[in-house]
């Protein structure tokens, strides 16, 4: 058999400038590995000047209190796998759920397990800062989980000081189920929850795709609308003191946060 003579390599030879990667910052994801929209949905939002990098952490569905409580765990490991050597500005944890089954402090303590002195926010952290900044007390909430995990994300906002005057649950215990809520489900779901004491609405969850109706629901309903992703980018973005505009995600972007 005959042997190809060996090709030398060539140096390539011309000059260029590098194009800046993320000139505007980097924000890390740390998602589910059963998560099927986060990244889709957060790159919707974020600036084109901004990086979005991600990892995941383990876990399984179905989704319960349980697995929610589990899977924490490896939340260290997962941090250290973002851009190591190089860092990001902001880390966030992309699950509500999850933040309200382990609580927003411990989440934080386990990223910077693997991230020391990384800013950190989570869905429900951001929901807190965006309610306030908008001068929100009474909460309507729709969620797709199932009832427990549902009740623990209204049980968090109470423990925060809000008011829950409304809750309603899809019942779904799977994460590509709550993906596959269509849209403008979410939007009739976010309009069948809201009463009419409430402040605004919340719709929860990093896995369903409602951060692109809550521009139309504030229109529907004449009231703010705080959504997982929609909270958790806005409050990134100001935590890197990123101070561009965002369009098209509802009101809250017109806001800086409320320094409490």
């Amino acid at each position: 058999m005959s042997v190809a003579p060996a090709v030398t390599p060539e140096p390539v030879d011309l000059s260029y400038l590098p194009d800046p990667v993320a000139p505007a910052g980097r924000i890390g994801l740390i998602t589910l590995a059963t998560d099927f929209n986060s990244e889709d949905d957060l790159r919707r939002i974020i600036p084109d000047d901004v990086g979005l990098f991600t990892t995941r952490i383990e876990n399984a569905n179905p989704i319960t209190v349980d697995t929610l409580r589990s899977m924490a765990d490896d939340l260290p490991r997962a941090a250290r796998t973002l851009l190591p050597g190089y860092g990001v500005d902001v880390a966030i944890f992309g699950c509500t759920s999850g933040t309200a089954v382990n609580g927003s402090d411990r989440i934080e303590a386990l990223i910077n397990k693997g991230m020391p002195g990384t800013a950190v926010t989570n869905p429900l952290l951001a929901t807190d800062v965006a309610l306030r900044t908008i001068g929100a007390q009474k909460i309507a909430v729709v969620a797709p989980y199932v009832l427990d995990v549902t009740r623990s994300v209204a049980e968090q906002l109470i423990v925060r000081g809000f008011d829950v005057t409304r809750l309603m649950g899809f019942g779904l215990e799977n994460d590509i189920d709550m993906t596959a809520i269509p849209p403008d489900a979410l939007l009739a779901a976010a309009l069948q929850v809201n009463s009419p004491d409430a402040d605004a609405v919340f719709i929860s969850c990093t896995a369903i795709r409602s951060a692109e109706i809550a521009e139309r629901a504030e229109k529907l309903l004449g009231k703010p609308v705080i959504t997982s992703n929609q909270a958790m980018i806005w409050h990134a973005l100001h935590l890197m003191k990123y101070d561009k505009p965002v369009a098209g995600f509802g009101t809250l972007f017109d806001h800086a946060p409320h320094k409490s």
